[in-house]
């Protein structure tokens, strides 16, 4: 590693510090704007109102929202997102536990849309305004247009109640029981791939028609060079990086759109516990969840401009 890509990580990781805490604020003032009161919660339905003060008061909630953001962030940084409200358990612990599930599903669909639609970009671009072009780039549409989570009610229906060739619900364990886990995985992560692989499909294309429509590949089709050569050695080579952005992306919205997933899939995972927590009013956790997700999404952008300055030498130049 050179003295330019260390300079690079550097500053990105300065940069890692406004992202967290403009992430972290705007999480923590949107719970605020969530109507009800956790102390409200936790006291129980028939509460007197003394008792619901004293709750706020020992959670700290009576404080300013200031004060309480800076406490949280303080003790964040320390590797201490608090405890929940509603169970008295550590966050991060909670989220440890869940993080896995959540992976595993969004990890397998960026794989997925990757085996797919790189091939499937590659062969509308070298079949422009053909019918294969046509189907691809309507198939491609089509995975943009339809929802993640009608589709994922769609294959538990198909091949899970109806075929029985997968679990209708649930996750296991990767370290414990790795094809069970991968078996309960493929649907939900199919269902997540599907518009990550429209994406692919329909950047690659358009990428890919440029670069081969370019008068440098014409010269190299003077030059005798055969399609085949031109499209492996030259044209992937030269829309490596957009391919690369568009799979960070991919991995970032398939991450988010887990929360629907999960919820489909009764899979014991980050989003789904997110969806509880909020209807719980139990704020630490929803905070803690977020504020993790955030440290994966800045770790994966951290590692792509890694990549970008291995794949173009001039990224170090910038």
């Amino acid at each position: 590693m050179n003295r330019r890509q260390l300079l690079l990580i550097g500053s990105r990781l300065l940069q890692v510090v406004p992202v967290v805490i403009l992430a972290t604020v705007a999480i923590f003032g949107l719970l605020q704007l969530v109507p009800g009161d956790p102390a409200a919660v936790i006291a129980g339905e028939y509460a007197t109102a003394e008792r619901i003060a004293d709750i706020r008061r020992m959670l700290g909630l009576d404080r300013p929202v200031w004060e309480q953001y800076v406490v949280w962030l303080g003790h964040a940084v320390q590797g201490d997102l608090s405890a929940s409200l509603i169970t008295g358990q550590p966050v991060l612990d909670e989220v440890l536990r869940r993080l896995p599930n959540t992976l595993l599903i969004t990890v397998l669909a960026l794989v997925l849309a990757v085996l797919i639609g790189v091939p499937l970009g590659i062969l509308a671009a070298t079949r422009v305004d053909r019918p294969t072009d046509r189907i691809v780039t309507t198939i491609a549409s089509l995975g943009v247009a339809v929802p993640n989570f009608w589709l994922g009610m769609i294959l538990v229906g198909f091949f899970a109640l109806g075929l029985g060739w997968f679990p209708t619900t649930g996750a296991a364990s990767l370290t414990q029981d790795p094809l069970r886990a991968l078996s309960h995985a493929a649907l939900p992560a199919l269902a997540l791939a599907t518009g990550g692989i429209a994406e692919i499909t329909r950047q690659l294309r358009s990428a890919l028609i440029e670069v081969l429509s370019s008068q440098y590949v014409r010269t190299l089709h003077a030059k005798g060079l055969s399609n085949a050569r031109i499209l492996w050695q030259h044209g992937l080579k030269n829309v490596s990086l957009t391919l690369l952005t568009v799979v960070g992306l991919v991995f970032n919205r398939a991450l988010g759109a887990t929360v629907a997933i999960e919820a489909v899939f009764a899979i014991p995972g980050t989003g789904s516990l997110v969806v509880a927590s909020a209807t719980n009013k139990d704020f630490p956790v929803v905070q803690g969840v977020v504020f993790v997700l955030v440290l994966i999404v800045i770790g994966l952008n951290l590692m792509i401009d890694l990549l970008y300055s291995l794949l173009d030498p001039r990224v170090n130049r910038r």
